[in-house]
């Protein structure tokens, strides 16, 4: 019997391998790996089960593959919430808060005004945590510090991270070229693959940077490297021009034609 294919059959497979593609490229390189690996080995063996007549054990596969399809959901929770977030932020029509953010010219200062302020900080050892706001609202986070609201300079935020500064504990948030607060509570992230050498603000950046698509930048206290986290992911350590080029690449407004159509384009490590 002779199969044959619609245009409508071709369309349906493109964008099943679409989306097969966007899912394999989401899970990369997280814990979510490892748990597909082992449902693989459970249906294989499952399917050997069945074949050679192991009922019991293949009873017990099968169920065992049944419950964890249930808890997929809560398994992959971060995973599916950073999907969804990027499709929400990659849409086809321009985010408008995001698009009317200061102009190019005050972002370039705020970009300036940090690469001269985080290599200060990091020379004297004194531990930041700086998060610059993108498309998603952090106004929850801003909630749980002290509300500022003041217009960025490099001298204000070296103050707020002075040990004896009542601010210095906790994140600042940055809203296009502002202080919008300090002294902020970020989520720890609950990953169990974290470098026993990254302490608890690279744990809180890597926590934001799993459920916002902010870009957290942390300065270590004990070593006085800097890092950049972004997406769930972490680089590190990084120079002054290696900062400046991220921040330029990441944070800086692009215009409305070449930002934000599909298809979405990948973010710098």
């Amino acid at each position: 019997m002779a199969i044959s294919f619609r245009l409508l059959d071709i369309v349906d497979i493109l964008v099943i391998a679409f989306l097969l593609y966007h899912i394999i490229l989401l899970i990369k390189d997280t814990p979510a790996v490892q748990l597909i690996k082992g449902l693989i080995i459970l249906f294989i063996f499952s399917f050997i089960a069945d074949q050679i007549g192991l009922r019991a054990i293949g009873w017990l596969l099968k169920g065992a593959m049944a419950m964890l399809v249930v808890a997929l959901p809560v398994i992959f929770q971060p995973e599916i919430r950073r999907g969804l977030l990027k499709m929400g932020k990659r849409g086809f029509l321009p985010n408008p808060s995001f698009l009317h953010r200061e102009d190019n010219k005050k972002i370039e200062q705020l970009i300036n005004g940090l690469v001269m302020v985080i290599p200060m900080l990091s020379n004297k050892r004194k531990g930041a945590l700086i998060v610059l706001e993108r498309e998603v609202g952090l106004n929850d986070i801003l909630e749980t510090g002290i509300i500022l609201n003041s217009e960025f300079s490099p001298e204000l935020l070296y103050t707020i991270f002075i040990p004896d500064s009542p601010l210095h504990d906790g994140a600042v948030i940055i809203r296009g070229d502002k202080i919008m607060g300090a002294n902020c509570i970020l989520p720890l992230s609950e990953r169990k693959d974290i470098n026993k050498s990254l302490g608890t603000r690279h744990r809180a950046a890597l926590g934001l940077s799993e459920q916002t698509d902010a870009i957290a930048i942390i300065v270590s206290e004990e070593t006085g490297n800097v890092s950049i986290t972004l997406d769930g992911k972490i680089t590190r350590p990084l120079e002054p021009q290696g900062l400046k080029k991220m921040l330029v690449h990441l944070y800086k407004p692009k215009v409305v034609s070449e930002y934000n159509f599909w298809p979405p384009r990948k973010a710098s490590k």
